[in-house]
C-alpha cells in the first residue's frame, strides 16, 4: 500500500483513518463492548467527511476475531449503531491478527471489481469484556466439577491444531532464528520508546477519536479517552530486561509479557473509495491502495509469515523494496519483528 506506483488496478482511496485509543486489558476502555467501540470509531471515520452521506456507504467489511456473546454479525451492529442505513452490506471477518488487513483487501477487491464505490473496512476488539465458556452446561453435569474455559485464551491465543498458547510458538520462532533474549527486550524497549515519543508528540492525535467512557466512581463526571493507555506508563528498562519468561520457565524461555504485546482494547475504521467518487465528492485521498499479498504456512510457523507475504504484496503493486520508506510489522511478539527483518535483509530504521 502507498502513494506512489504503477499498479495496472483501478484505483482505490484511503479518503478517512480513525481509530479509538488503545486501552490495556481490563483499562480505560473496558466498560465499552467491542461493538461500542467498533461503532465510534466508524461514526468518527465518516463524521470527517462532511460530503459523504451515511447513504453513500455500500458495503462494510469488519474484522472481529473475538466474537462470542457479541450478538449476531458484529460487522453490521458497529454500522447500524454508526448511522449506516439498513441497506448496507455487511460482513463479519476473522483471519485472527490479520482480520482487519483483510477487510481492507477485501474492502479495495469490492472497489476495483465495480461491485461497489464507498466502502468501509476496519476491525473492532474488546479482550477485556470476552466471556468464559461452560462446554458441558447444556447437555447437563451430572457429576464433579465443571471448568470454565476463558474465551480469550480458548479463541484468541491459543493454536487451534497443537493447543498450544501462540507464545510457545514464538519461542519456536526464537530457537529457529536465534533470536536471543537480550536482542528481544532491547527491541521492545526501543518499540516502546518510540510509541512513547510518538503519543507525547502529539503524532497520533490526528487519527484517534477520543471517546466518553463512564466515570470510574459514582457521582463523577464521564472520562474522556484520547490517548493510547500503555504509552503513558513510565518505562523501567531494568525492571523490562529482569522480567522471568512467561511460557518455558526452565531457564531456556526468550518471551516475556513485556517483550510481547498487551491483551488491548481498542477499533479502528477506513473509508475506502472509487477514483469517479473522490472526484464526485470532491475527497482529498490520504493514500492509494496499489496492492496486497496473503500468505500461509504451517500454523506454528505463522511468526515469519510476513517474510512471505510482504514480497508478495510489493510484486503485486509494483513497488521494488528500496522504494519503501516504511514497513510495519505485526509486533504480536518482539521476535516476530526480528525474525521478519532478519529473513527480508530490512532496516529496522524503516
Amino acid at each position: 500500500m502507498g502513494s506512489t506506483g504503477t499498479s495496472s488496478l483501478p484505483p482505490v482511496y484511503i479518503v478517512s483513518a480513525v481509530r479509538t485509543p488503545i486501552g490495556q486489558f481490563q483499562g480505560s476502555l473496558a466498560s465499552q463492548s467491542a461493538i461500542q467501540l467498533g461503532s465510534h470509531a466508524i461514526k468518527s471515520a465518516l463524521e470527517r467527511l462532511p460530503s459523504l452521506k451515511p447513504e453513500d456507504v455500500e458495503e462494510v467489511f469488519y474484522g472481529n476475531v473475538l466474537s462470542a456473546n457479541l450478538g449476531q454479525n458484529p460487522a453490521r451492529q458497529c454500522a447500524l449503531n454508526a448511522g449506516l442505513p439498513n441497506s448496507t452490506i455487511c460482513t463479519t471477518i476473522n483471519k485472527v491478527c490479520a482480520s482487519s488487513a483483510k477487510s481492507i483487501i477485501l474492502a479495495a477487491q469490492t472497489i476495483m471489481t465495480g461491485t461497489a464505490s464507498c466502502v468501509v473496512a476496519g476491525g473492532t476488539e474488546s479482550m477485556s469484556n470476552v466471556p468464559h465458556y461452560l462446554p458441558t452446561l447444556r447437555r447437563g453435569s451430572k457429576y464433579g466439577h465443571e471448568t470454565l474455559t476463558d474465551g480469550l485464551l480458548r479463541d484468541g491465543l491459543t493454536d487451534a491444531y497443537s493447543h498450544d498458547h501462540m507464545g510457545l510458538q514464538a519461542e519456536e520462532c526464537s530457537r529457529d532464528h536465534s533470536i536471543p533474549r537480550s536482542a528481544q527486550d532491547e527491541y521492545a524497549i526501543r518499540s516502546l520508546k518510540k510509541a512513547q515519543h510518538a503519543s507525547s508528540s502529539g503524532l497520533f492525535a490526528k487519527e484517534i477519536a477520543p471517546i466518553e467512557v463512564p466515570a470510574a466512581a459514582r457521582g463523577k463526571p464521564p472520562a474522556l479517552v484520547d490517548k493510547d493507555e500503555k504509552p503513558q506508563i513510565p518505562l523501567n528498562e531494568e525492571k523490562l530486561r529482569g522480567m522471568k519468561p512467561a511460557f518455558i520457565t526452565d531457564g531456556t524461555g526468550t518471551v516475556t509479557a513485556p517483550n510481547a504485546s498487551p491483551l488491548s482494547d481498542g477499533a479502528a475504521a477506513l473509508v475506502l473509495v472509487s477514483e469517479p467518487f473522490l472526484q464526485s465528492h470532491d475527497l482529498k485521498p490520504l493514500a492509494r491502495i496499489l496492492g496486497w499479498g496473503d500468505a500461509a504456512q504451517a500454523p506454528s510457523k505463522f511468526t515469519t509469515a510476513p517474510s512471505i507475504a510482504i514480497p508478495k504484496a510489493l510484486a503485486h503493486a509494483r513497488v521494488r523494496k528500496d522504494d519503501v520508506d516504511a514497513f510495519e510489522i505485526n509486533e504480536a511478539f518482539a521476535v516476530v519483528a526480528l525474525a521478519n527483518l532478519k529473513l527480508l535483509g530490512l532496516d529496522e530504521g524503516k
